[in-house]
């Protein structure tokens, strides 16, 4: 189209939902251009990126001077907009409500327990270079268990993803949570066989985008390998 401007996001690749939309534009092939925001060095906090984004967080979205926050939001915004398979948001109401009702679900569950895992297990470490509290990290695996438990006996029953037979925005926003995880050398998965068979099926629907889109998280995986190679058992 004259006169459009090129779509933008802004993001941290160590953001989940940040990874989700970066995945999903890939995986669609979306022509975008990525504006990398260090969280670690503060950039989200400057007068710039708070003009942009006032909530300065990441992701954020700037088509053609459309201004959007919130993967969820994002991530809507592109499958309703652009030219992408329609299994991602579907338009029939009955199914596109079972992908709405799991994103509500989402973000004070999925996002929530492994997050504070991840929180615990790895950034706290790395910002005190202490171990982590062990009471509270086995009360943030109890959280997330339930929900992982929920994932099994809810949303995926005995069909192939969480929202149906089709893989959908619900299945991507899961699993960049899930995989964050990894971050700390922890594969919550593991001992789940459902839900390791569908991370099988989400990975193989993305194809490259997948591994493409996890590289960051892999290499944090393998210095925490790494760490633990050097110092050895107790």
């Amino acid at each position: 189209m004259a006169g459009r401007k090129a779509l933008e996001v802004y993001m941290y690749f160590l953001s989940q939902p940040c990874r989700a939309v970066h995945i999903f534009l890939n995986h669609n092939k979306i022509p975008h251009t990525v504006k990398l925001v260090d969280l670690r060095k503060g950039e989200h906090k400057t007068p710039e990126f708070a003009r942009l984004n006032p909530m300065q967080t990441v992701p954020v979205m700037v088509d053609n001077g459309f201004v959007l926050t919130e993967s969820d939001a994002i991530l809507k915004y592109l499958a309703t907009n652009y030219d992408v398979p329609e299994h991602w948001y579907p338009r029939q109401p009955e199914k596109r409500a079972r992908v709405d009702e799991y994103t509500a679900w989402h973000h004070t569950n999925t996002r929530a327990h492994a997050s504070r895992v991840f929180i615990i297990e790895v950034l706290m470490a790395y910002m005190t270079g202490q171990a982590p509290d062990p009471m509270k990290l086995e009360k943030a695996l109890a959280d997330l268990s339930k929900t992982l438990e929920k994932l099994e006996d809810m949303f995926l029953k005995r069909q192939a993803y969480l929202c149906g037979e089709d893989i959908t925005l619900a299945d991507l926003l899961a699993i960049c949570e899930l995989m964050q995880l990894l971050g700390g050398n922890r594969d919550i998965l593991k001992e789940r066989p459902k839900l390791v068979a569908w991370k099988t099926r989400v990975q193989s629907a993305l194809n490259d985008s997948f591994e493409e889109g996890h590289k960051v998280l892999y290499r944090l995986r393998d210095k925490s390998r790494a760490k633990l190679c050097e110092s050895g058992p107790e």
